[in-house]
């Protein structure tokens, strides 16, 4: 406490106030002020933005806030027009009133909104843009509550995103008062919790980054993409699916099984092991291949940023198993030991959480790591069944939007999809999930992936799994949940209840 009460003291001190990190964060935001006007994003003193003063020798959470005041020329704005705030945004510094015609100082009205994305984000800048694209955008179909697109380049410079995933923005309605979003925007980052920005509807756009650079990268790729959007709209496209098809201006329908007549706004959840894939083949295959390169691969890539993270969520795995008692875990020396002492260890624990079939993070992203090397020198070639294709492509031209959650990464996921001798079939998927959503067998794992996709009911989404425990979670969030027999599948208890399917020329 008294070290906290000292960092606090010295941080706000007038000499740290006036001290070379403040007045470079102060330069900075005029500076960016000016090229957001030269973009369209802070015109008529609209807008705003606000970064924290990066100093490595302050815990992010504790360091000093500088935000942009409000009704100002934002491409005239200088230094000493700036606010400093304390980390629970009470101001610590107001800059000096101008003579007329300049109004009077005032805090930016978005500060209330922006210490909710520093508090529940730990952001380290948010930028408020009044683009035309972010505004437009909500009013293409104004009773949407999200912005969704995919398969689009510019969608891998979102934080967590790749070109195969669907972006999901959520829309907040627009109130007479900037303040008066405050809540309905903290309600939104709670409920989408994988989004870095959140749209008001006919104002404008949030964003935020854990730098200011993240923050401008991202902010530009939005309002290229609701550009885009607004474009495709124009030329009748659908920006919505990965096939970039005709805009269908009524829903489509589909038969249900008994001949009835089932709206389409649904989304088909595929597992992969004994689903869309031979269980053998991931036994069979994948995981010795895994297991047989971990030490080459490991060796060859030891030095690389990817390599290394993988490397350090796997020490942080086996110091937890070693805790717990988990029979094969070892300890894994310190980097000084040597680069061969450390890989021998990782290793031994390696084979050991594939020998137990551990469906773990971290062993996961290394996995993919090892079979993105597979797939790229053709030792691998993904499968799945024969039906699967065809039933992807069906699914897809009825609009169902169809998404894959395995216990495998995402990449490992997308490398499967991506190299099989059916070509790439990942055009036909909408995105992917992995156990950073949560564990396959626990309920609230769905609740999530209900909450990503945005659907207004879960049971609008099928899930589909070969696996009775991921069955009976999925189905208490609310899904609907067909069984996947196939053969080399595990047996299902007497009784089980669900429908189950031999192909997915059923489904």
């Amino acid at each position: 406490m008294a070290a906290n009460g000292a960092l606090k003291m010295a941080t706000t001190s007038q000499a740290y106030l006036e001290g070379d990190k403040v007045k470079e964060t102060k330069s900075l935001i005029a500076e960016l002020c000016r090229h957001f006007y030269n973009q369209g994003w802070v015109s008529g003193t609209g807008g705003s933005i606000t970064i924290k003063v990066h100093d490595e020798s302050v815990p992010k959470s504790e360091q000093l806030i500088v935000m942009s005041p409000s009704g100002v020329q934002k491409e005239r704005m200088v230094d000493e027009d700036m606010y400093i705030m304390a980390s629970d945004g009470s101001i610590l510094s107001a800059p000096v009133a101008k003579p007329t015609p300049h109004k009077p100082p005032k805090c930016s009205d978005c500060a209330p909104l922006f210490m909710k994305a520093y508090q529940m984000r730990n952001a380290g800048a948010v930028i408020h843009s009044h683009g035309m694209e972010s505004c437009l955008v909500t009013m293409l179909n104004p009773l949407a509550k999200e912005f969704r697109i995919t398969h689009m380049e510019m969608i891998k410079g979102i934080q967590g995103h790749g070109y195969y995933d669907e972006l999901v923005v959520p829309i907040i309605e627009n109130t007479a008062y900037e303040s008066e979003l405050t809540e309905s925007l903290a309600e939104a980052i709670k409920a989408y919790p994988k989004t870095t920005a959140v749209l008001v509807r006919n104002h404008g756009i949030y964003v935020w980054g854990d730098s200011w650079i993240s923050a401008k990268t991202q902010s530009e790729c939005y309002h290229y993409l609701f550009d885009a959007a607004i474009k495709l709209h124009q030329l009748g496209i659908d920006w919505t699916t990965p096939a970039h098809g005709p805009i269908q201006n009524s829903k489509i329908s589909a038969l249900a099984p008994n001949g009835s007549i089932k709206p389409s706004r649904r989304c088909i959840v595929l597992d992969i092991e004994g689903t869309t894939t031979p269980i053998s083949f991931v036994t069979d295959v994948l995981f010795p291949y895994a297991r047989n390169n971990v030490g080459r691969h490991l060796d060859a890539t030891y030095d690389s940023a990817e390599t290394q993270q993988d490397i350090k969520l796997l020490r942080a795995q086996v110091q937890q198993d070693l805790e717990n008692g988990v029979a094969g875990a070892v300890c894994i020396p310190a980097d000084d030991a040597g680069k061969m002492e450390v890989i021998a260890a990782l290793v031994a624990n390696v084979e050991a959480m594939i020998k137990a079939d551990r469906k773990i993070t971290a062993l996961k992203e290394l996995q993919g790591h090892i079979w993105q090397t597979g797939f790229q020198n053709n030792e691998l070639e993904g499968l799945v069944f024969d039906d699967v294709p065809a039933a992807l492509e069906k699914w897809t031209a009825l609009g169902i939007k169809v998404y894959i959650y395995s216990s495998g990464s995402r990449l490992a996921q997308r490398l499967l999809f991506g190299h099989t001798k059916h070509g790439d079939l990942r055009k036909f998927l909408y995105g992917f999930f992995d156990t950073t959503v949560g564990n396959k067998r626990e309920t609230k794992s769905y609740a999530e992936i209900t909450a990503s996709l945005g659907v207004d009911n879960p049971s609008e989404i099928l899930f589909v799994t070969d696996v009775y425990q991921e069955a009976t979670a999925a189905k208490a969030a609310g899904l609907e949940v067909i069984i996947s027999i196939r053969p080399g599948n595990g047996p299902l208890p007497d009784n089980h209840g669900f429908r189950t399917v031999r192909s997915f020329s059923e489904i």
